[in-house]
């Protein structure tokens, strides 16, 4: 007996996705236009008081394996997740975790301090903490009594 997931919804997903992926891709970027993935990691992105930081999924992924690049105001995460072989003779029944090359773009706002990027990886999470330039921070001004 063969078990399968029923996914009724599988093909209107994958569609929804790579129309998502159609309409946010920039337009003349050659670069992003010929990239080739295998998978895209999920992240989350929230905005603090003084900084930007981003989360990355990468489970199983060698911190040697990622490269992350801040040209013109873009942050660039790129690498690949490499897995055991897949032979059938090992006895797989199911394959779901995804391997290969990963590539995701992100334009980081006017805000942002480029020179000052940091990048951790920790437990299988890349965070990216992106500060915000010392200007655009709000300062509080006291008020002096007369």
């Amino acid at each position: 007996m063969t078990l399968t997931r029923y996914e009724p919804w599988l093909l209107m997903n994958r569609l929804h996705h790579d129309l998502d992926r159609l309409f946010t891709q920039p337009a003349g970027n050659e670069e992003s236009q010929q990239a080739v993935v295998e998978w895209t990691p999920p992240v989350d992105i929230r905005e603090e008081e003084k900084q930007f930081v981003l989360h990355a999924d990468l489970p199983g992924v060698d911190p040697k394996n990622i490269d992350i690049t801040l040209e013109k105001g873009v942050l660039t995460i790129r690498g690949r997740r490499e897995l055991e072989s897949r032979d059938a003779k090992q006895g797989f029944r199911r394959v779901e975790r995804v391997s290969g090359e990963f590539f995701r773009r992100f334009s980081l706002p006017d805000t942002a301090d480029s020179q000052a990027v940091k990048a951790r990886f920790v437990a299988g999470v890349l965070e990216v903490a992106i500060p915000k330039q010392a200007q655009v921070l709000p300062r509080k001004i006291a008020v002096e009594a007369a």
